[in-house]
């Protein structure tokens, strides 16, 4: 007599394993999230409407003999924060718009300067690079601007910066948004950033230098997809094993 051999139900893994999938997403995108989110100014009033994204911008600076010796692409958003004409304390996030914005600048050996004018708001960017070890960062950032809705000119600059570090001879790229803190009254957001104040060739970036939030965008499908892969070749092995232990059991009589 032959025994009748029962059909073996798939694991309750399974289950497990796509409850623990979406949590280890969830988890891990939350802890990316923690760790790259902007700082707020502690001071400051009602959170602003946005304005959107702004358009992205192509900004170059010539030296004496016409050669382009820096190169910007990059969206550019103002968040300040100043005393309106109604004498309250009031936040804005401003937009430039790259069709009524016009570059200038100037570049030196160690040194070079991008400054956006838009009507009456002027906006400095000031590389610095270290010739020992080629590497360049923005190192002061300046705002100038007399609005309509103002009390009076707002100036605001920090210097000592260490934003958009790179190497010489390659660009630096930040495709996600950034914010970029200045002092109490102001932050530079940017997006879809792409700047290369030094080494320039032909006209043309280096090779892009990508920052930590794009890297990170990159590592949560690297990490999930790892993961999954992961459990699942543990609950096949475990299904396999569990046949295996089934079947030997039974035994022909």
């Amino acid at each position: 007599m032959i025994p009748h051999i029962r059909k073996q139900p798939l694991p309750t893994g399974i289950t497990f394993v796509v409850v623990l999938v979406a949590t280890l997403h969830h988890s891990v995108t939350q802890e990316v999230a923690a760790t790259t989110a902007v700082p707020q100014t502690s001071a400051a009033p009602a959170t602003p409407a946005s304005p959107g994204n702004p358009e992205r911008g192509h900004y170059n600076v010539t030296n004496g003999n016409g050669t382009v010796c820096l190169m910007a692409r990059m969206g550019l958003q103002l968040n300040v924060t100043f005393i309106n004409t109604e004498n309250k304390t009031v936040q804005e996030l401003v937009n430039l718009h790259p069709n009524q914005t016009k570059p200038t600048g100037s570049c030196d050996k160690d040194t070079a300067i991008l400054t956006l004018t838009e009507d009456k708001t002027n906006l400095i960017f000031s590389f610095s690079l270290n010739v020992t070890s080629k590497k360049y960062h923005l190192s002061s950032l300046a705002l100038s601007a007399a609005w309509p809705d103002m009390a009076a000119p707002l100036n605001a600059s920090g210097s000592g910066l260490d934003y958009l570090r790179g190497t010489l001879g390659r660009s630096y790229m930040c495709r996600e948004e950034q914010s970029l803190m200045v002092d109490a009254n102001f932050s530079l957001n940017t997006y879809q950033l792409q700047v290369q104040p030094f080494g320039l060739n032909s006209d043309q970036f280096g090779e892009a230098e990508e920052c930590e939030l794009d890297e990170d965008d990159m590592l949560i499908p690297i990490i999930v997809g790892a993961a999954l892969s992961g459990l699942v070749l543990i609950v096949l092995m475990a299904y396999l094993i569990g046949r295996k232990r089934s079947h030997a059991g039974y035994q022909t009589i």
